[in-house]
């Protein structure tokens, strides 16, 4: 199909139009429904995928603004292919689990043009196109953590916003100047992502211009001390909003390192990858000893999931291909099982209307198949070996290893520290005696809910045992991601290329 890329980035939002005329009573079996389409769009575009020979390109392309180079310009890599795919099986999986009956058709039409905006974004090879997708996923979350949110979520919502949009403008500084370096060499104007990488930039330009994008990734991942918002909107947002934002919009930011400051500023990411190391183990350490000491289970995840991102930094400022493959791998993995465990204290929290670690006790003994499944999820997001978790942070921590073993074991230490918060909460929530009376009459996980977190168990225990269902693809793109940056760096030798690569060749993780 030769617009099948535009029909998984548009099908949400034109059924979100449609959806103002369903009835209230209807809307969320409509919702599952586009969402399920949705999905299998999604692995219909994984099998063409598939089905491509060596050297052909899975892309759209229609003139926009040919006066100033702006394509309307899409396209799919073994990188971008699975971040989409995630999007739209966590949105199906979340709207599953959705529970809210407050205003809901107003709620589902900011999900679908939230998914919108995330499919738009993994799949844009035009930078203002790109912008555009980037900018407007700001305005659903905005609305759904402050329309839905409790507590503070007004003031979680606008906090989201402020610092994710003064990210924004720096971007779009970093475009326009990008545009016009290109103008310079070549001249005439493009905002096509492949053609920049063709641009030889001095290293003081490069740093500017590195700086300019990654302080917007560095928000959206959110990179310390860039982190304080995340906290705030998963604290305060609805359980939906808490599982798209832990499982999608978080690794924007990642995406955006990988796709534009590695390949775009070879020598700057160079120049910058200790000081980005050193960040990403502040995020580890810091953000692990910050989960410990928290009484709320929703925020010793949130605080998790900076720490996993972290990983994921350490993993993509290696450079190595085995490091950034380990990063991509990992933002799936930490996609998956961060929004099942969100998802799951929503499953408590609509029985107990509290999150504190305090109000539970013996939950194993009264909801034996909530605790078995949580126990599952969380063993994925502490990275024990056969489960969706380690993959990723095994690679990750190879790659930056190579580059420096102590970084990796700084790393390392802080995935221990991990285990040790992560088993403390279940400890705290499913052992011991049942000391609430409101805690002996709960009723276990119903048959809505298990269709809504099954799926995410067996995924985190079939993606650890054959992760190469999905590494043979993420491998392939960031070769080729990571040769075009070593080749076009200055400050890295083909030598050095072939050294820090040279395990991916002998590594095939089945």
């Amino acid at each position: 199909m030769d617009h099948l890329l535009s029909l998984v980035i548009f099908f949400p939002a034109l059924a979100a139009c449609f959806a103002f005329i369903i009835d209230e009573k209807s809307i969320k079996t409509y919702a599952i429904s586009i969402s399920f389409i949705e999905f299998c769009l999604t692995l219909f575009v994984w099998a063409e995928f598939a089905s491509l020979k060596a050297g052909e390109k899975f892309s759209e392309l229609v003139s926009f603004i040919p006066e100033f180079g702006i394509n309307y310009f899409l396209g799919v890599d073994g990188i971008s292919l699975f971040l989409v795919v995630l999007s739209a099986f966590m949105t199906f999986v979340g709207l599953i689990s959705l529970t809210i009956t407050d205003r809901l058709k107003h709620l589902i039409i900011s999900i679908l043009f939230l998914e919108m905006t995330m499919m738009g974004v993994f799949l844009s090879l035009d930078a203002v196109i790109f912008y555009i997708f980037w900018e407007l996923s700001l305005l659903p979350m905005l609305y759904i953590i402050g329309s839905w949110g409790s507590g503070k979520r007004v003031y979680a919502a606008v906090k989201f916003f402020l610092y994710t949009f003064f990210g924004s403008v720096l971007m779009l500084v970093g475009i326009v100047s990008m545009a016009y370096f290109y103008y310079v060499n070549t001249g005439s104007y493009s905002f096509n992502i492949l053609e920049w990488r063709n641009l030889s930039l001095p290293l003081n330009t490069q740093i500017w211009l590195f700086l300019a994008f990654s302080i917007a990734f560095a928000i959206k991942t959110p990179l310390f001390p860039f982190h304080t918002w995340l906290p705030y909107a998963h604290g305060q947002a609805p359980t939906i909003g808490s599982i798209l934002l832990a499982a999608v919009l978080l690794k924007m930011g990642t995406y955006g390192f990988v796709r534009f400051s590695l390949p775009l500023f070879p020598d700057a990411s160079v120049y910058f990858a200790d000081f980005m190391c050193v960040i990403a183990i502040i995020m580890i350490v810091y953000t692990s000893f910050i989960a410990f000491a928290q009484k709320d289970i929703k925020q010793v995840i949130a605080y998790s999931s900076i720490a996993h991102m972290g990983v994921i930094m350490l993993g993509i400022f290696s450079m190595s291909v085995e490091g950034v493959s380990g990063a991509v791998f990992l933002m799936l993995s930490h996609g998956i099982v961060s929004g099942g465990l969100f998802m799951l204290v929503g499953f408590i929290y609509d029985r107990r209307h509290t999150k504190l670690l305090g109000d539970f006790g013996g939950l194993a003994k009264v909801m034996p198949t909530y605790a078995t499944l949580f126990a599952i999820v969380l063993f994925g997001s502490i990275g024990l070996p056969l489960t969706i978790g380690f993959v990723g942070e095994f690679l990750s921590l190879i790659g930056i290893f190579k580059a420096s073993p102590i970084y990796a074991f700084l790393g390392g230490l802080g995935i221990i520290m991990g285990a040790i918060y992560s088993l403390n909460l279940y400890k705290k929530t499913f052992f011991g005696a049942v000391t609430n009376e409101e805690n002996r009459n709960l009723k276990d996980l119903n048959k809505t809910e298990l269709f809504a977190i099954v799926p995410i168990a067996i995924l985190t225990i079939v993606l650890g045992v054959y992760p190469n269902l999905l590494l043979k693809d993420i491998n392939a793109s960031v070769k080729q991601e990571i040769s075009s940056m070593y080749e076009k760096s200055k400050h890295m030798d083909s030598k050095t290329y072939l050294e820090k690569s040279n395990i991916i060749r002998s590594l095939d993780v089945k």
